[in-house]
């Protein structure tokens, strides 16, 4: 009798978490709809402290987050949800907005990963088709400009490198040319002293 009394007690605190569950959930999609995305975002939070495993209260919250414009969080949210549920078109959904949130961030490869994803769930979601062919092009056009930037970079550092050489050159030129001064004076001051080279007779010559 007293373990049947214990099962009733339990069910009975599993069914009030329940009804706070969705009380909260219910609240948040009103402070949603009226805008409210912060305050929606602490009502599908308790929702959540109820109920770890509420899926609506995941998903609702990466919409409150993502209205927020927290794109990160949004994804993560989103994430979640994809990985838990068995249910196609959640998971659809859930791999959509995990899509829109990683092209708010500039991630265009892995929205374009999170829309292919949505699209084997639900083929026949257009929305999500027309997001995909949006992220490619995006995609593509940053690859473009990494590309450019790249290209960039390297004529700037084989820019640098031909002046490092030039400089190197010109350097090795003053070098030589010191080098032949040099040499010059040497030859002026050997000839001089040379009386034959100078038509300078010998002092013994002289005496003759």
């Amino acid at each position: 009798m007293k373990y049947i009394l214990y099962i009733l007690i339990l069910l009975f605190s599993l069914n009030a978490f329940s009804q706070e569950e969705k009380k909260y959930i219910r609240q948040g999609n009103k402070l949603y709809q009226d805008e409210k995305y912060d305050e929606a975002n602490e009502s599908y939070k308790k929702a959540l402290e109820k109920n770890n495993e509420s899926l609506k209260a995941e998903f609702n919250l990466g919409d409150a987050l993502y209205k927020q414009k927290k794109f990160a969080e949004a994804g993560q949210q989103f994430q979640k949800v994809a990985e838990k549920t068995d249910n196609k078109e959640l998971k659809a959904s859930a791999y959509h907005n995990l899509g829109n949130s990683l092209l708010q961030s500039q991630k265009y490869q892995e929205s374009v990963d999170a829309y292919k994803k949505a699209l084997r769930e639900n083929p026949k979601d257009d929305d999500t088709r027309y997001n995909l062919a949006y992220a490619k092009k995006k995609l593509q056009q940053q690859q473009e400009q990494q590309k450019k930037d790249q290209d960039k970079k390297d004529d700037e550092k084989k820019d640098d490198q031909d002046k490092k050489d030039e400089n190197k050159k010109d350097d090795q030129k003053k070098g030589e040319n010191k080098d032949k001064k040099d040499d010059k004076g040497d030859e002026k001051k050997d000839k001089k002293e040379d009386p034959e080279k100078t038509g300078e007779k010998k002092d013994g010559d002289k005496e003759k």
